[in-house]
């Protein structure tokens, strides 16, 4: 199938990705597993191609439901899951792949990429030895994964750590959008690293993660997802849980309209009296963004749990 939705070169891997990808989170929380199911099918359809996942994401239940839906589509999709050790060893990352590959139904991921290193000694402890990196090494290996990646979006002071160490990462997944180039940006301090070397940028959280600056009417969604699109981006990862917003980013999608430079600017400027102080960024400020596993690791307290 055709689609004008256009294709984007994912760093130096030489695979093309959509320049628009399906969220997996939000898979995962939709009620009807039909519904959801639909919607991974719609999205597909419609020429997206690039799907978002982790292990953890409620318990196991996105990645099963997204391994249903393309079951007999597997080719048609680059598919991507996140391991989620959180500072634990090789071992627990091989037994979670081994998880995921069963619960997508596959045999081989596209992509697996380190989930949410927020924690600033994330770094040291998945570069540490019998650490989660070796298990990325190891999983490459066995022709289990093709390409290698890590996510985050606390700080861009954990990212540069990340990259710091003499590791080929082909992907990096990152917070992006017209609030970020105003406050502890990853556009200005990490994006530019990224390009450089040819590790492929993969945006994600367009609308804040929340969208709370929609429902306050502070930018378009429109305006903002074609900001982060605009961006030099492999894909920009978008959270969808229903047909109406599919439909929304697809408008933005097809035939995509590259915003110019002035434009991006005069739209900084607008966005820079809201997010100086961090309010429509709080995966960046607060915890509310960060998942329970990663929490029980650090031994930080869980949602809604109250510290002794």
């Amino acid at each position: 199938m055709t689609s004008d939705i256009p294709l984007r070169p994912l760093g130096a891997t030489g695979v093309m990705v959509s320049a628009l990808g399906l969220g997996g989170y939000h898979i995962g929380k939709m009620k009807s597993e039909r519904e959801a199911i639909a919607l991974v099918h719609a999205a597909i359809d419609a020429g997206i191609t690039f799907m978002d996942n982790a292990w953890e994401y409620q318990d196991g239940r996105a990645e099963t439901v997204m391994g249903k839906a393309i079951k007999d589509r597997r080719e048609q999709v680059f598919l991507m899951t996140k391991v989620c050790t959180h500072g634990r060893g090789k071992r627990e990352a091989m037994k979670q792949l081994e998880q995921s590959l069963r619960r997508l139904k596959t045999d081989t991921l596209d992509l697996w990429q380190i989930h949410e290193c927020v924690y600033d000694n994330d770094p040291e402890r998945h570069f540490a030895p019998g650490g989660v990196v070796e298990a990325l090494q190891l999983a490459q290996k066995q022709g289990k994964v093709r390409f290698v990646g890590f996510t985050g979006h606390k700080h861009p002071s954990i990212h540069l750590a990340m990259l710091k160490h003499d590791f080929r990462f082909d992907t990096c997944q990152l917070p992006l959008n017209c609030f970020d180039a105003s406050f502890r940006s990853f556009e200005r301090e990490v994006l530019p690293t990224l390009v450089g070397r040819g590790i492929a940028p993969l945006g994600m959280k367009s609308l804040g993660g929340d969208a709370r600056q929609l429902k306050k009417k502070v930018v378009p969604a429109q305006d903002a997802l074609r900001y982060a699109m605009s961006l030099p981006v492999a894909t920009t990862i978008s959270g969808i849980d229903s047909m109406k917003v599919l439909r929304q980013n697809l408008e933005v999608a097809r035939g995509f309209k590259q915003m110019s430079q002035k434009q991006m600017d005069a739209l900084r400027r607008r966005m820079r009296e809201h997010a100086t102080d961090g309010r429509y960024e709080l995966y960046k400020t607060t915890a509310a963004h960060e998942g329970t596993e990663g929490r029980k690791q650090h031994g930080f307290p869980g949602d809604g749990e109250v510290a002794a």
